[in-house]
């Protein structure tokens, strides 16, 4: 073979260069099983149909969190196929919008590059990866309602889709149930109604944060009113029809959901009714009233208990004993008994403001209502509404008067007593009275009352801090035995409550723990000696003001403490 020459050579040097005959891959295939990869945030992007809409009401403290320690646990991804990003998979769009945010204030790499751990995209991705974001949310986020029923509302969509066919409420549920979602038919059915009614009338106020229950009473306040509608106008010929009705007179309260009065709904809705209708206000009002109560008893089915949110879920009602007729004064509770064997009816909305069953008691208005309720609920006592729906129906044929927590809650709890100022409600802390030295002031007045019906005012004296005041037990330490026994037990008794919360504090001695031994069950019991039983022992009106100042000085403790949850309702655990 002759050997090349230099001009064969450089022949071959500048020949066209190999070009591969076959296909050629631009990018490298996602991972067939889960694996744990680096992303950036140019990769990344929140996933497009999450039902969040509005801003997580967490939102500053997880930014605050992730700023310092960074992020704990980085959100599991995804990717569509033939997606040229990465998608969020189920929950974390929340933590991917705080860390943009932290990458464009600070530039620090930690906030751009994310840990993740990529799972393959499923046979029936966008049902798996909706349901995975309702389910997170809820565990986490607290969705409001309304984003609830539009990612519900989503989901059945997608399963038409996926099965070709229309789907009945129940149908919907077992799906979303099979998928991971737990979700009763009811519900279901009150979420469309808010999509299908409320949603186009109020908009501001649901993306607000209008919960469930306020949603419930709007949706039969609703069917209640058409039901009378179509009965008193069947011969009618009527200027409007009763849907643009309900929306336009919906879309006049629309705007501040904390603003928002379902009870100025029903008036001005009942108002226009009366005026079209030609009928009288009062009675469509109990129409409506006695329209709704029946449905709701005789429609109602089984709901598994609600999860734990920020806005939306209603608390389940405690069980109340009936109200006591007895004249005598009430005592002060602050839960109703957890072992009564009864449960509760439901909330329902009442047709008009029930009257007072006590002379001058203050009752709260229809926005305030269902936070008042809550805050006296230490001990949630589970039901279901179709156990509640037989209970009443059984109570209507025998005759029996069920006992209805949510009626009686606001008047059979708080008690009145007299004084400079007055109680109504043992429990509830008014807003302009929620802060420490207003608290004190209240204390301290409270601890000077009952100190005058033993005749000892004199020795309760004002300070700034504390709970509010000092007792004087001078008289104590020299003669006590000159003084009866009510006002040593009583400056004992008061003693014990302010002197622990003063800066330098004296320890307890073993006889201020001997005095408190003798003096506390005659002080608040009374004795078994005939008639003396009663001399001992805090008048009725006294022992409401007792209860009143222990609430006020728990809260106030809450709040220097830096403990405090911020409802002026909220019980502790």
């Amino acid at each position: 073979m002759a050997e090349p020459t230099p001009q064969d050579m450089a022949a071959k040097l500048l020949a066209e260069r190999f070009e591969r005959s076959g296909p050629v891959a631009e990018a490298l295939s996602d991972p067939i099983a889960d694996t744990p990869m680096t992303v950036t945030l140019d990769q990344l992007q929140p996933y497009d149909l999450n039902p969040r809409v509005t801003r997580n009401p967490r939102y500053d403290e997880i930014k605050a969190s992730i700023r310092e320690r960074g992020l704990d646990a980085p959100p599991a991804i995804t990717r569509r196929p033939g997606g040229t990003h990465y998608i969020i998979r189920n929950g974390g769009n929340t933590r991917l919008a705080i860390l943009r945010e932290l990458w464009s204030e600070t530039k620090d790499e930690r906030f751009f590059r994310i840990p993740c751990l990529f799972r393959p995209w499923p046979e029936r991705g966008e049902i798996i990866a909706l349901t995975g974001h309702l389910a997170e949310n809820e565990l986490h986020g607290g969705l409001s309602f309304i984003e609830r029923a539009l990612g519900v509302e989503k989901a059945r969509e997608l399963y038409e889709q996926e099965s070709g066919q229309t789907l009945t409420q129940s149908e919907l549920a077992r799906r979303l149930s099979a998928d991971g979602y737990p979700i009763a038919q009811p519900h279901i059915s009150r979420m469309q109604d808010a999509v299908r009614y409320l949603l186009p009338a109020i908009p501001a106020v649901l993306y607000g944060g209008l919960g469930r229950p306020q949603v419930e009473r709007l949706t039969a306040l609703r069917r209640a009113s058409t039901r009378i509608w179509e009965a008193r106008g069947a011969n009618k010929r009527l200027a409007v029809d009763f849907p643009s009705l309900f929306n336009d007179v919906l879309a006049l309260f629309d705007g501040d959901t904390d603003g928002f009065s379902i009870k100025r709904v029903q008036d001005e809705l009942i108002g226009q009714m009366a005026e079209l209708l030609e009928a009288d206000y009062d009675s469509l009002t109990l129409e409506i009233g006695e329209t709704e109560n029946r449905q709701r008893a005789l429609t109602s089915d089984p709901v598994p208990p609600a999860p734990q949110s920020g806005n939306a879920a209603a608390a389940p009602v405690t069980p109340q004993p009936p109200h006591s007729p007895d004249p005598a004064p009430p005592v002060p509770m602050a839960q109703p008994p957890a072992t009564s064997p009864k449960p509760p009816r439901m909330p329902e909305p009442p047709a008009s403001p029930p009257p007072s069953e006590t002379p001058g008691s203050v009752q709260p208005s229809d926005d305030d209502h269902d936070e008042r309720l809550r805050g006296h609920i230490v001990s949630p006592a589970p039901t279901t509404e179709r156990l509640q729906a037989i209970q009443r129906l059984v109570a209507d044929q025998t005759g029996e008067a069920l006992p209805d927590f949510e009626a009686n809650a606001l008047q059979a709890i708080p008690v009145q007593a007299g004084g400079l100022y007055p109680i109504s409600d043992v429990w509830y802390i008014e807003p302009g009275l929620d802060a420490p030295d207003r608290l004190r002031v209240h204390i301290t007045q409270f601890a000077r009352e009952i100190a005058e019906e033993a005749g000892q005012a004199e020795r309760i004296e004002a300070i700034d801090d504390g709970i509010g005041f000092l007792c004087d037990i001078g008289a104590l330490s020299t003669d006590p035995q000159a003084m009866p026994l009510i006002a040593r037990a009583t400056l004992t008794l008061l003693h014990a409550l302010s002197a622990g919360y003063r800066p330098a504090a004296a320890a307890p001695t073993a006889l201020d723990n001997l005095r408190l031994t003798d003096a506390l069950g005659p002080l608040l019991q009374g004795r078994k000696n005939g008639d003396k039983a009663q001399a001992s022992r805090l008048s009725d009106s006294g022992l409401v003001k007792l209860f009143r100042l222990l609430r006020l000085a728990r809260r106030l403790l809450e709040l220097e403490s830096g403990t405090a949850s911020g409802a002026r309702t909220a019980t502790e655990p």
